[in-house]
């Protein structure tokens, strides 16, 4: 019987196999393999100690083979996503249990990240450029999309589910059921879009802002900016003299210089901030209203009590697919995902739908 450890660094080397499988750039498909194989030795160590036959060690869990699927789907920056908040998940539960056992943290607990960043400054053909080329990739998917789909679905439904209940409570699951639930569908997805719009926009105005005074400051004073980047360098550990030379021959290129003050001063990656706006806000409408539509979707060509089952039954079963989903960035159980999501989501439902019945009751 695979322990959930070893299951894990097996799904992370399947993964990072693919990953490998499906890089066009040859310098970045070998640090995967090269982390695909470092997961395998992890999963041999722990097989070891548990006494499991290492031949038994070859078979990927759904869940690895689901984030795989949708890699071939949508394209594996999702699934790079994914991988790196796992990583980073495993590495900081490592250094905690170190820490409440009073253990020695040795600085291999660190994630993976850092270790394919080690990786790559080995290679002879990886400079910087590959560093960079590698580390924008990982941040573009670090807010991965598919746990905004994933969430955003969840919002639709327990929300209009909720909504829908308590009317239907009041309304004996009367016409007045399917026009609410339309019209919350609508206007929770316009509330959600617009919010996702005004997010994204006004966060790109502050860096865009941040960054045309950086640009100024930089073109005004240059000699003050290349000071206080060779500082960020020595507070780094970079050894001073190093550090003047690397802040020296940066600043011969205005347009990178700034670049590299942006990063290193105000932690801003310019990546970050191209996202659309629009694009934010319609993905995060249709999102919502898919999940909104399943508890209205009975009401459409039926009504009264067989309405309102069908629709906490299709409701239910949406909730568990959500909980479901949720395990594969949390790795839980998938029965108890699911299952509690269920719960939380027909306790609110019932609790809008006693509170309708009393409303209904008292008009009466």
């Amino acid at each position: 019987m695979k322990t959930k450890s070893i299951q894990t660094e097996i799904d992370a080397c399947y993964l990072y196999q693919k990953l490998a499988e499906h890089e066009t750039d040859e310098t970045i498909a070998h640090v995967y393999r090269q982390m695909s194989d470092i997961e395998k030795g992890h999963a041999e160590v722990f097989a070891k100690k548990e006494n499991i036959p290492l031949e038994n060690l070859i078979q990927p869990s759904w869940r690895a083979r689901t984030l795989n699927t949708i890699g071939k789907l949508f394209g594996y920056d999702y699934v790079l996503g994914v991988l790196m908040d796992t990583e980073k998940s495993i590495s900081n539960a490592v250094l905690t249990t170190k820490k409440k056992n009073k253990l020695e943290i040795t600085g291999a607990e660190t994630n993976h990240v850092k270790v394919i960043r080690s990786i790559l400054e080995k290679q002879t053909k990886s400079a910087g450029a590959y560093i960079s080329k590698f580390e924008s990739r990982h941040r573009s998917v670090g807010g991965n999309a598919i746990r905004a789909a994933v969430l955003g679905g969840n919002d639709g439904l327990i929300s209009n589910f909720s909504l829908v209940m308590g009317v239907a409570g009041a309304t004996a699951g009367g016409e007045a059921v399917l026009i609410t639930g339309l019209a919350g569908m609508l206007a929770g997805a316009l509330s959600m879009s617009l919010g996702e719009w005004i997010s994204v926009k006004s966060s790109q105005e502050l860096y865009e802002n941040q960054m045309q005074i950086e640009m100024e400051e930089l073109e005004s004073n240059p000699e003050g900016e290349k000071r206080e980047l060779a500082l960020i360098y020595i507070a780094k550990g970079i050894e001073e003299n190093q550090a003047h030379q690397m802040a020296e021959e940066i600043m011969k290129d205005k347009s990178h210089a700034h670049e590299v003050l942006v990063k290193e001063e105000l932690g801003i990656n310019a990546e970050e901030i191209k996202g659309s706006p629009a694009e934010a806000a319609i993905y995060s409408f249709i999102l919502f209203s898919i999940g909104a539509i399943i508890p209205v979707a009975p009401f459409l060509f039926t009504a009264g009590t067989q309405a309102i089952i069908l629709s906490v039954t299709f409701s239910a079963v949406g909730l568990f697919l959500i909980g479901a989903a949720i395990t594969l960035f949390t790795a839980k159980n998938v029965w108890y995902s699911g299952i509690r999501q269920v719960l939380f989501g027909l306790a609110a439902a019932a609790i809008t739908f006693g509170i309708g019945k009393l409303i209904g009751v008292s008009l009466l």
